[in-house]
């Protein structure tokens, strides 16, 4: 399968004004949700569940909730996935599988924050990607917006005395290659292939590869019975688990794969970058880990570089397109 440069939108002339905020809401409300994640599973996995066990729950559940819109798309169309099997499978290994396996990894190997910080890279290489697919240099907005959305990230991860592991960093390069991937994958999804047959496809997808992993013994599987603190309060650990599971990745991949068409993959992957900022709002609460004055800083600068970003879309005449690299449907 070859890599094409197709003319997308910058946002779809089809959409009306009311779509596109739409889009807009569905890709922040995917954002909290996806937030809700680290904090929920932190304490499960310092309570001895295997990263392993808890990416098998997590996906599976979520992928067989999503599962309607999957066995509806097949029963539709006879030859669904002949013609989208190829994007199903992709979408599964690098947006659903390959993400999470390749940020815990390098988070073993570097501090957490240094790994998110380039993990969320990922819109920066859309543009990048873009620029070098089309060489047209992106608009000055964009160019703008992209360097305060980094410098809010650096200040909202606190990266201030971490060391440099090589190994560590091409595994995180490699999950912000994965979020890539979502992006642009995700656009893909229309009335052929629905953004939800996409998202339940992945994630079983997704769930088969990591259970294989652990069934041949690549990675651990361990899921205890245990009990974690959470806001102040002990609770079951399926608890945590479950929500994670049937809210915050079901709601996360749903709303992000339906957002990504009707805001373009530029636009959603910075709206994705709040994603950090809300994460931070759910430790506060639930772990007790305050916020740093300047991690509000820097949620300002994110924010404001994701309004440069959008507001150059706005700025785009009706119709005006930009040429963005797509894998082509099979």
């Amino acid at each position: 399968m070859t890599v094409s440069t197709a003319s997308l939108p910058v946002i779809a002339p089809t959409l009306s004004a009311h779509g596109r905020t739409t889009g807009l809401v569905m890709a922040v409300v995917s954002a909290l949700a996806f937030s809700s994640s680290g904090p929920f599973m932190k304490p499960l996995l310092e309570a001895g569940w295997s990263l392993g066990a808890a990416l098998v729950v997590r996906m599976a559940v979520s992928g067989l909730i999503l599962a309607p819109a999957l066995v509806t798309a097949l029963r539709r169309e006879r030859g669904f996935l002949r013609r989208h099997g190829p994007l199903i499978l992709g979408f599964g290994l690098t947006a659903v599988a390959g993400c999470q396996l390749f940020f815990f990894s390098a988070m073993q190997r570097m501090p957490v924050a240094v790994a998110l910080l380039i993990q969320y890279l990922a819109p920066v290489l859309l543009v990048a990607l873009a620029w070098v697919r089309t060489r047209k240099a992106p608009s000055r907005l964009v160019l703008i917006g992209s360097a305060v959305a980094v410098v809010g990230l650096v200040l909202v991860v606190d990266i201030s005395g971490a060391s440099f592991d090589l190994l560590g960093t091409l595994l995180a390069l490699a999950a912000a290659l994965c979020v890539g991937a979502y992006f642009l994958i995700a656009e893909r999804t229309g009335d052929s292939l629905p953004a939800l047959a996409l998202a339940s496809g992945g994630l079983l997808t997704g769930v088969a590869f990591v259970g294989l992993l652990c069934l041949i013994g690549v990675l651990p599987f361990a899921a205890p019975q245990v009990t974690v603190v959470l806001a102040g309060t002990e609770v079951p650990g399926w608890m945590p688990l479950l929500w994670v599971s049937a809210v915050g990745t079901t709601l996360g991949y749903a709303l992000g794969v339906m957002a990504v068409p009707r805001v373009g993959s530029r636009v959603a992957s910075f709206v994705g970058l709040s994603e950090v900022l809300f994460a931070l709002g759910f430790a506060w609460l639930f772990l007790s880990e305050t916020p740093a004055p300047i991690q509000f800083v820097g949620g300002a600068l994110i924010l404001a570089g994701v309004v440069l970003v959008r507001l150059d879309g706005e700025s785009a005449p009706t119709g005006e397109t930009a040429s963005i690299p797509v894998v082509p449907a099979p």
